[in-house]
């Protein structure tokens, strides 16, 4: 099946253009949303991953559609690979089911790997210069205090994570790791 999906940042902005350019590629169904591509979970687009299949192919308008960054694309485009879904964007001219396609999209995975160790290795070489300065690298500790404090109150079920997150200080990701680390413990 061929699958197309259309995306723009505001409900003001109009879709016509990109659905026109999916339609003629040959789209039997299309995912379209109006929301910001800068948010992790789009509902139309998560629907989009979950019913893509095997064999499938998707269709993007232009590459800036479908992810927020470089790194996303290329996390997006390992995970349709994965599952043996090809990828055409019209703009960029890519197209995963020809050689050329699937020969570009191998060297922009091997720059955006490149990007990750170079930013690895600047990382290592900051932490090293601040300890030989006799500063500690990385985030600060989170107070215990405080993330018992959140996941009581996550176990009281009176607040969504976020207000949760809000009212103690402790991030949404330190949160959902310790929820997620609790599971484990109980079930292993």
């Amino acid at each position: 099946m061929i699958i197309g999906y259309a995306r723009v940042s505001t409900q003001e902005q109009n879709l016509d253009r990109q659905l026109d350019n999916l339609k003629a590629k040959g789209c039997e169904k299309i995912y379209q949303e109006k929301m910001t591509g800068t948010k992790s979970h789009r509902p139309e687009y998560d629907k989009m991953l979950e019913a893509i299949r095997q064999g499938d192919t998707l269709v993007v308008d232009s590459f800036s559609r479908l992810s927020r960054s470089t790194k996303d694309l290329l996390e997006v485009v390992e995970h349709l690979t994965s599952i043996g879904v090809d990828l055409i964007s019209l703009k960029e001219q890519l197209d995963t089911t020809t050689a050329t396609g699937r020969m570009m999209l191998t060297m922009l995975s091997a720059l955006s790997q490149f990007e990750r160790d170079i930013i690895a290795e600047r990382t290592k070489d900051g932490l090293k210069a601040a300890k030989a300065r006799g500063r500690q690298g990385g985030r600060p500790k989170v107070d215990e205090t405080r993330i018992k404090k959140a996941l009581a109150l996550y176990d009281s079920n009176a607040m969504s994570i976020v207000d949760i997150a809000k009212t103690t200080g402790v991030s949404t990701a330190t949160i959902n790791r310790r929820i997620a680390q609790r599971k484990a413990a109980a079930e292993g």
